[in-house]
């Protein structure tokens, strides 16, 4: 390499700076949907956590372009999304300065996984979250109370969100302390929405509720986390030539003599990694059921197509690397999606009104890969692995009573 050009754009978009580790490990919601009162009451959020990804092969309707009516191998991501439990609602007023918390009302029965959240450290606790505000809800002085504060909601609050955790006994993880997170409803009026809360304070809402299919969503959620890293892996600057004295995987120049500072838009080491981020437009393929129980027999065939009608569960051979089974219901987005296995998404309507074709384009699957995700996957359900392989040696189950022959 004997010759290198001196002058170079920027690499790196300032406006993400600073690249520091983020405060929060689930995603935060900074902007809700626009509410419009003429649609029934609807949650704009879910939450869901990330199990792996697969790929799919589909016929593109898009009459025009080339790839039109043939085949496509698309890659998707599996997020698992078990039903969420509403134990609580928000009311907010509008004030000069933006929303005011005006008032909360819990429900009263809350799970030991939710309350696990209000506690660093639970098995060392006495365990008493909750305990006294709950008795309100059984005597009559406590109950006139909570009517009034759902009057005053009613009467007041521009903004009414639930609070709602996620269910992690569900899950195949060894978490127990449950997520929590207010969600906006939208649509109705105010007294409508603070109705919708009261009837379903303590039950379970399926992501069917919230998401539909051929959906544009945005997923939020922070980053997979890479550490202390230099600034050819952060910033992607370009290596120095081979020579270069202490080091080539540096910024040769990092600024003038004057001013005599190193100014904030210069490449620099530092953390890479496990930053927030929203992303917008993934587009949901399938919003499949998790294996439930159907005239008395257990139904486990999401993964089925009208083209491929192979029994199989989304989950592929082995389990999904680092996470385990999905036996819940789950989404299927297009691409892929922020974190590592096992993360929590925010998972949120869109803001934007959609108008393009890709964004109306109605997703029918012809196939979906459930081979091993660890190595070179062959097979698509294990039927089929023992029909080829024939039976192996996990499989002669020993006979009692008959002694192997040395």
């Amino acid at each position: 390499q004997s010759h290198r050009k001196f002058s170079a754009p920027r690499h790196g978009h300032l406006g993400f700076l600073p690249h520091k580790r983020s405060r929060r490990h689930r995603g935060k919601v900074k902007a809700w949907p626009k509410d419009d009162p003429s649609k029934p009451v609807h949650l704009t959020a879910f939450l869901g956590y990330k199990a792996g990804m697969t790929h799919t092969v589909r016929e593109v309707h898009r009459p025009g372009l080339k790839v039109s009516k043939r085949e496509e191998v698309e890659a998707v991501t599996i997020i698992e999304t078990p039903p969420m439990v509403v134990v609580g609602v928000v009311g907010y007023i509008e004030t000069p300065k933006g929303l005011r918390n005006f008032k909360t009302v819990f429900a009263e029965h809350i799970s030991d996984e939710c309350r696990r959240r209000f506690y660093k450290n639970w098995h060392k606790s006495k365990k008493k979250a909750f305990t006294k505000y709950c008795k309100k809800w059984q005597d009559e002085a406590g109950k006139r109370q909570l009517e009034k504060d759902f009057a005053a909601m009613k009467k007041y609050c521009k903004v009414i969100r639930v609070i709602m955790h996620t269910q992690m006994r569900l899950l195949p993880l060894r978490q127990k302390k449950a997520h929590i997170m207010e969600i906006q409803l939208n649509g109705g009026t105010v007294a409508e929405k603070v109705d919708w809360v009261r009837e379903r304070l303590e039950k379970q809402i399926s992501v069917h509720n919230v998401f539909s299919q051929n959906e544009m969503i945005d997923v939020i959620g922070v980053t997979k986390g890479h550490g202390m890293k230099g600034v050819t892996s952060r910033w992607h600057t370009k290596k120095l030539p081979r020579k270069t004295h202490k080091g080539l995987r540096k910024v040769a120049c990092i600024g003038a003599w004057h001013p005599a500072r190193v100014g904030y838009s210069i490449a620099r080491a530092g953390q890479k990694g496990y930053h927030h981020r929203t992303e917008i437009n993934k587009k949901i393929y399938r919003i499949g059921h998790g294996i439930h129980v159907e005239d008395g027999k257990v139904v486990r065939n999401n993964a089925s197509t009208h083209y491929d009608t192979t029994e199989k569960t989304i989950t592929p051979l082995g389990g999904f690397p680092h996470y385990g089974e999905v036996n819940n219901d789950f989404l299927m987005l297009k691409g892929c999606v922020v974190g590592t296995k096992k993360r929590v998404l925010t998972l949120r309507k869109s803001l934007l009104v959609h108008t393009s074709r890709r964004a109306h384009e109605a997703i029918e699957l012809k196939f979906i890969d459930t081979t091993s995700k660890f190595g070179h996957g062959r097979f698509q359900t294990a039927q089929e692995k023992r029909a080829f392989m024939g039976p192996q040696k996990k499989h002669l189950v020993k006979k009692p009573g008959v002694q192997e022959e040395l």
